[in-house]
């Protein structure tokens, strides 16, 4: 075996160490990243990491799944990244998948089977509530983007369609990118040349899958097109994807329901690997009447359609990023983008609180959690399954 297969192996085995053991959120992930690729491996230096990292948050898509592939690319080439892509997302699709099964077989054999769920789902909360403080302290640094965000956040709650999504983001970002002025200027050091074809790539498959769909009227097609079309949309990471999901699966196609969808992203939140791995959920359980059969294509659908585009746009980016950076209505825009993704972070949290029964138990678990992982460091995991025993043994009790 080539000494280039050996690093290629190595590569994929510590990807699939990192699908198993990465919780904590992104900034365990980044350390994780760091300690591993960077000081122990040595795949990339960790100026390259950090320059990666800020490339896949400025695009939408999975952040850290882009930037596990980002990284593939600059030590293989595209076949060693989508391999990393398979190996880094199996292990959480998996799981997700599995428990959509679980949580699909109780519902149907036992009655008031997500009462053992009765304290994850107000937790659920808790954990947008947190990530959209973090988002928000990190994203929103201006009057502007204040505004931008309160409006978004406005405008998502009272006109749920997630057809309104992509409109708000490009008027966010239209209405930032005027002001690229404000932008330090950067020397140009060399002319800008494009690389179309992932770009071609991604627009191809996305109207491939809607012309299909429109044609066929294919579940499993149509599903596909839902889920790319949300992870060809999503800027800021995972709980900017509740939003999304949440409108369209649960508010408009109701495939879902509310307490089904809060139970998953709460169990999304104990699972180790990427956040966007409820997408195998949704997914899922969206295709519950095909059976079994229905549960594995409907998540590996999911999986499919929420990853494919944000490495799409990866593999078209990382060729000239370092020439279109330069360029100031670009950095300009990506304000407003942020921000409005922001605000439908706001709103989301607000959605998925208005199916709930506004009782003190609720709001004490939501209070308790997002306290939880603000002042302690209890792990994401360990809450979880912390509400999880408290549902059983309340159950218990009052059986």
């Amino acid at each position: 075996m080539s000494v280039k297969k050996v690093r290629y192996y190595l590569f994929l085995k510590d990807i699939l160490t990192l699908s198993l053991t990465a919780f904590g959120g992104p900034q365990a992930f980044l350390a994780m990243l760091l300690e591993r690729m960077v000081k122990v491996r040595g795949y990339v230096t960790e100026e390259e990491l950090w320059e990666l990292n800020a490339l896949c948050n400025m695009l939408p898509g999975p952040s850290s799944t882009q930037l596990i592939s980002a990284i593939g690319f600059r030590v293989g080439g595209p076949n060693l990244a989508y391999l990393a892509l398979i190996v880094w997302i199996m292990p959480a699709t998996i799981l997700m998948t599995g428990a959509a099964i679980l949580i699909s077989f109780l519902q149907e054999n036992t009655p008031g089977a997500l009462n053992f769920a009765r304290f994850i789902q107000p937790m659920a909360i808790g954990f947008i509530i947190f990530a959209a403080q973090k988002t928000i302290g990190k994203m929103v640094q201006s009057t502007e983007a204040m505004v931008l965000m309160l409006m978004s956040a406005f405008i998502s709650f009272f006109y749920s369609s997630p057809y309104i999504f992509p409109v708000l983001l490009v008027i966010g970002g239209v209405s930032t990118s005027i002001k690229y002025k404000k932008q330090p200027k950067l020397e140009k050091d060399a002319p800008l040349k494009i690389e179309w074809s992932n770009f071609y790539l991604w627009a191809g498959v996305l109207i491939l899958a809607a012309v299909l769909g429109g044609i066929t009227k294919s579940n499993a097609i149509v599903l596909f097109e839902n889920f790319y079309r949300n992870g060809s949309l999503i800027f800021g990471g995972g709980q900017v994807l509740v939003p999304y999901l949440y409108t369209e699966f649960v508010d408009f196609k109701h495939f879902l329901s509310s307490e089904e969808f809060l139970t998953g992203y709460a169990i999304s939140q104990g699972v180790p690997g990427p956040t966007f791995s409820i997408a195998s959920y949704v997914g899922a359980l969206s295709m519950r009447d095909g059976g079994t059969l229905g549960f594995i294509i409907g998540g590996l659908v999911g999986a499919g359609g929420i990853f494919l585009p944000g490495i799409f746009l990866i593999f078209f980016v990382i060729r000239f990023w370092d020439r279109l950076k330069v360029y100031r209505p670009v950095r300009a825009a990506l304000e407003g983008v942020n921000a409005v993704s922001c605000g439908m972070l706001i709103a989301a949290a607000y959605l998925l609180f208005e199916p709930l029964d506004a009782n003190g138990m609720n709001i004490f678990f939501i209070l308790a959690t997002y306290s939880m992982l603000q002042f302690t460091k209890i792990s994401s995991p360990a809450i979880i399954a912390g509400g999880v025993c408290l549902g059983i043994i309340y159950n218990l009790i009052i059986a």
